[in-house]
């Protein structure tokens, strides 16, 4: 049974930071592509940056040059750094794991950021 538990959420002032973790257990993290999405009120879930298994990242242009995933196969654990935080990136974000070869899915259970001053 793969968990992902992510950490770190809460409140922030807009041009503040926050970072956000996520634990895996009960997999072989090293191969799993991992990925942190959102959802906003009233707004579908959205992708904000993902990591392969081999480190190659993505990022969606909204979050470009604020937010710095990584992955840490040693503990196990992704993590997305916030900067520059602004009041549109408030939301429950979401950590994901996807095997690469066999496309398995895994979502965390969400954790609230709110920007707000």
């Amino acid at each position: 049974q793969v968990r992902l538990v992510e950490s770190g959420g809460g409140l922030a002032q807009p041009g503040g930071s926050l970072t956000l973790s996520c634990a895996a257990s009960g997999t072989i993290f090293s191969i799993y592509a991992m990925g942190w999405y959102r959802q906003a009120p009233g707004k579908q879930r959205e992708l904000v940056a993902t990591i392969t298994s081999g480190s190659i990242t993505n990022y969606a242009d909204a979050v470009k040059g604020r937010f710095t995933i990584s992955r840490n196969n040693a503990k196990d654990t992704v993590t997305l750094q916030m900067n520059s935080l602004k009041a549109e990136d408030t939301a429950i974000y979401y950590c994901n794991a996807v095997h690469e070869m066999f496309r398995y899915e895994y979502w965390g259970q969400g954790t609230q950021v709110t920007v707000s001053s």
